[in-house]
């Protein structure tokens, strides 16, 4: 967890947290991301880590709903750590935001 000011980008936030995923999964080679993680990420993740940077897109010309390629693979992650743990109710305030920490159960 990575808990940044505000004013930062998800972008500038994702060079301080890729390097460390690297380091913790070895084996990461692929990440799926949304459109904000556009722009140079893409080129420094994949030179500096030889991590695949890949950019799930909505198409311009769609409205409403629509399932996106490889987005249930984070929702499923999602669903499977809410399962597997509980909320930390002792919550971390730092600057403007709120972080709730989720322990293992």
């Amino acid at each position: 967890m990575l808990v940044t000011p505000a004013s930062t980008t998800d972008r500038d936030a994702a060079c301080l947290l890729l390097p460390a995923a690297r380091g913790r999964f070895g084996r990461l080679t692929r990440v799926w991301a949304d459109g904000g993680y556009t722009g140079h990420l893409v080129n420094w993740s994949a030179t500096q880590l030889g991590v695949t940077l890949d950019i799930v897109r909505r198409s311009d010309d769609t409205r409403g709903f629509q399932i996106l390629p490889r987005r249930w693979v984070v929702e499923r992650s999602y669903s499977r750590q809410a399962a597997h743990s509980t909320p930390d109710l002792s919550s971390v305030q730092r600057g403007m935001g709120v972080v709730t920490t989720m322990q293992p159960r």
